[in-house]
């Protein structure tokens, strides 16, 4: 196997909810980037870093791409985003 390296990029948000709307636009603007996996990007608190929320849906979609869905969104998964 080989090694992965994950990129911590510290960006300051003043709430969670503001934190995770803006994962989710940069996330969905890197998926332009292969090595990018939006499933695994999450948020947390700057002094509570071990507890993370993720930001986007994690489900394998057949092709292997994943959902561009938020995390626990209702209805079927999807690559493309709900009006």
């Amino acid at each position: 196997m080989t090694q992965r390296y994950v990129i911590h990029l510290p960006v300051l948000a003043a709430d969670l909810p503001a934190a995770q709307r803006l994962a989710r636009v940069v996330g969905r603007w890197m998926t332009v980037l292969p090595m990018m996996d939006p499933g695994e990007m999450t948020v947390s608190e700057e002094d509570r870093q071990f507890l993370r929320h993720r930001v986007f849906c994690d489900l394998l979609l057949p092709g292997g791409r994943r959902c561009l869905l938020r995390a626990d969104h209702d209805g079927e998964c999807s690559r493309r985003l709900r009006q």
